[in-house]
């Protein structure tokens, strides 16, 4: 990624390995919310955290995504799902 400082915006090459962080309620759903949004894509997912109280989970999602528009998409797919809260 090299930083374009005129526009403000990194330049990503792709295709290009992307990390999402996803926050839920139920790591079992989560994962099943994985599956729903990448089907056929190959990607690696990771437990990152738990919330104090144990209400909320994350996982870190990594896949390699082939442009720009792909990567929104994703992003947007996680956005809209049910059982996922956040999405970073």
């Amino acid at each position: 990624m090299i930083q374009d400082f005129q526009n403000k915006r990194p330049q990503i090459d792709y295709p290009a390995k992307w990390k999402y962080k996803i926050i839920g309620e139920d790591v079992d759903k989560l994962l099943k919310a994985v599956e729903e949004v990448l089907p056929g894509l190959e990607y690696e997912v990771k437990f990152s955290n738990v919330s104090k109280n144990e209400k909320y989970y994350s996982l870190n999602v990594s896949v390699k995504v082939n442009s720009e528009a792909l990567r929104d998409i994703i992003f947007q797919k996680f956005s809209s799902h049910t059982e996922v809260k956040f999405v970073i």
